[in-house]
């Protein structure tokens, strides 16, 4: 059942002009790092940026280096400029995983699968989940059936997100449902004003505070990390989440902490041409220096050295695992991930290259992608998703 929410919206568009008179090539300075480096992040309120900035402070005081944060009001606008090679890294959510997946707004003839490589992810203390009306009764994911559960128009991480937490509860969007919204705000409102009982939602997002703090309330419904079919449910669906112990968010704390889900944010990619040499000498003075700016900016403690994980979603640039093996953090196991993920882009290049070849219209262009796509990783027996 869908039932259709109506509202405007109003979607603003950050373009990359004006970027074309600034180059993303420096000279080297005397430590290995650029005389300057471009980055992109989320918007100017938001704590990615804060995060990019407050690590500019020390590139700069430690070796001189000056960090231009660039900040993108959506996806395309945040890593357009790393495409075109007019910055050098974004510090980008988790649509970096979807641009090197080529899939949802990257399901396009001027996109496709982009050959990304992580240096170094940002793990915080906060999760993400299904934020619940507590007077809905649910307590746990499966007792979302029949429920009225949020959809965000043309927001697919958001609704990916929303499907996989069905997922783990044994759930489908044919057993709840799905109520339509035209913006993530206004499917926390809809939860609040009693139009629907649950929406996805970052745990520290001000709008679930106010959820929180309405006369419906908010629960976290638990996701052990033991219950590990639950999970492969989840992660067939969006192989991108992990277990996590959120301390911070609306109802949790330390004392009550939530037992969820979450992503890293931000992630910081650049493209797998970046010099390897300039991606160590970031990657070792951004874990080494850490501790000069960890606590300037929300959230800058989880660029921490013990937060990374060597075997998720996206392929570490060649310069970035030079480092790990130095400090003794790149295993057997992690070369064997990085093998496999590296095989993956490959495969996606490829399959792209072939199918655009065929001149595909505009309008057949995603379909004919995605089933070409689900057809190559399936023949290389790798994980389709978002099939």
């Amino acid at each position: 059942m869908r039932i259709s929410i109506k509202n405007s919206l109003t979607i603003s568009f950050a373009a990359a002009a004006g970027l074309a008179a600034v180059s993303a090539t420096s000279i080297a300075s005397a430590e290995g790092l650029p005389k300057s480096l471009i980055w992109t992040a989320y918007g100017t309120t938001s704590s990615g940026y804060a995060q990019a900035v407050a690590i500019g402070n020390v590139l700069k005081n430690e070796f001189g280096t000056s960090l231009r944060v660039l900040p993108g009001k959506n996806d395309i606008s945040r890593m357009t400029p790393l495409k075109i090679g007019k910055a050098d890294y974004c510090a980008c959510g988790i649509a970096s995983y979807f641009g090197q997946e080529g899939v949802m707004q990257f399901a396009t003839d001027k996109w496709g699968p982009q050959p990304l490589r992580a240096l170094l992810t940002s793990k915080g203390s906060f999760g993400l989940g299904v934020a619940i009306a507590k007077d809905s009764g649910v307590e746990k994911l499966s007792d979302l059936k029949g429920k009225r559960i949020a959809w965000v128009r043309g927001a697919d991480g958001l609704n990916i997100a929303s499907t996989a937490f069905l997922a783990y509860g044994g759930l489908t969007w044919d057993d709840v449902t799905k109520v339509e919204f035209p913006g993530f705000k206004d499917s926390i409102d809809g939860v609040i004003n009693g139009q629907i009982d649950a929406a996805f939602s970052s745990t520290v997002s001000p709008h679930v505070k106010r959820l929180a703090a309405s006369p419906r309330g908010v629960t976290w419904s638990t996701l052990p990390a033991d219950d590990t079919a639950a999970w492969k449910r989840m992660n067939d669906v969006a192989p991108y989440f992990s277990p996590v112990k959120a301390t911070v968010g609306a109802d949790i704390s330390k004392e009550k902490p939530w037992i969820g889900a979450g992503y890293p944010y931000p992630i910081l990619v650049t493209n797998a041409s970046q010099p390897a040499d300039q991606v160590y000498t970031l990657t070792k003075a951004m874990v080494e220096k850490h501790d000069g700016y960890k606590d300037n900016a929300p959230g800058a403690k989880g660029w921490a050295i013990e937060n990374q994980n060597f075997e998720w979603i996206i392929p570490y640039h060649e310069g970035a695992v030079k480092y790990f093996k130095e400090i003794g953090k790149w295993t057997d196991a992690a070369q064997k991930h990085q093998d496999r993920l590296v095989k993956r882009q490959e495969v996606l290049a490829t399959a792209y290259a072939a199918y655009k070849a065929t001149n595909p219209s505009e309008d057949e262009f995603k379909a004919g992608w995605t089933k070409a796509r689900a057809e190559a990783l399936a023949a290389a027996k790798l994980a389709v998703n978002f099939n």
